[in-house]
């Protein structure tokens, strides 16, 4: 999918959790419901960190650009390294390593950590990239208008604002984890399910998605998971833009909805 498609996915999807557990009876304070869907409308879109065209490779000019290409250098190596008698043979790692459970939790695990040891300017770090990244997905026609560096700003200034909020007591830096110095320890979360939704997404186009990598299916490690072919859509085309995406913000706002107990 696109790089919208997959931010409102992310959002959605984060949304929905939020609705989830309202019902179960742990409602997340509104500025966990907000920041979550921000931060994983983000994480949806940094698997494409192997493609040096996505949206993700101009988000941070020539840093994001350059951190593309050893990506697709790493997935390609990868890739070569572990791929089974009946995986094809590649010329470069898009769809491979970023695309898979494994490097989803991996990522997640890692911002969690970096929440912990790092402190506060951690945490920023962590917002500021993935506001930046929600802005290009959801506001991708503004953003493109714009320039890199008002993004930036906006990204920036925002994650200040929503840390702060965060901080104080009752609004969520605790959530899920309460126990002395683990605030902000939910922060993988979100970022988990953005590159799990993404995959999912990408899953349901013509090429399929490695998800389940490296777990071995039949004589491939790559198998490109996706439903039946005939219900399988190319990247860009109507299905996306009149179908998808219409439903995840109709999803999202149900799932919003709910989980602030008005429905």
């Amino acid at each position: 999918m696109m790089g919208p498609a997959h931010s409102l996915s992310g959002a959605a999807a984060w949304l929905g959790v939020g609705a989830a557990a309202a019902a179960a009876g742990h409602t997340m304070p509104w500025p966990v419901l907000v920041v979550g869907a921000l931060i994983t409308a983000g994480a949806a879109l940094a698997p494409d960190l192997d493609h040096k065209s996505a949206t993700i490779s101009r988000a941070f000019g020539p840093v994001s650009r350059g951190l593309c290409e050893i990506v697709d250098k790493l997935s390609h190596a990868v890739y070569k390294a572990t791929r089974g008698s009946g995986d094809p043979r590649r010329n470069g790692g898009h769809r491979t390593l970023t695309h898979t459970w494994l490097w989803a939790v991996l990522i997640g695990a890692g911002a969690s950590a970096a929440a912990i040891a790092g402190g506060r300017w951690a945490v920023l770090a962590i917002l500021f990239v993935h506001l930046v990244l929600a802005v290009e997905g959801l506001l991708w026609r503004a953003a493109r208008m714009s320039s890199d560096v008002l993004v930036w700003l906006l990204g920036a200034t925002s994650a200040w604002i929503l840390a702060g909020v965060l901080d104080k007591p009752g609004n969520g830096s605790d959530w899920l984890f309460s126990a002395p110095g683990q605030e902000y320890l939910w922060l993988g979360l979100p970022i988990v399910l953005g590159a799990l939704v993404h995959d999912i997404g990408d899953a349901l186009t013509v090429s399929g998605c490695p998800i389940l990598w490296p777990i071995p299916l039949g004589r491939k490690r790559w198998y490109p998971v996706g439903p039946p072919k005939i219900m399988r859509f190319r990247a860009g085309s109507w299905v996306e833009l009149k179908v998808l995406m219409p439903a995840f913000m109709v999803l999202g706002g149900a799932g919003a909805a709910a989980a602030l107990n008005f429905i």
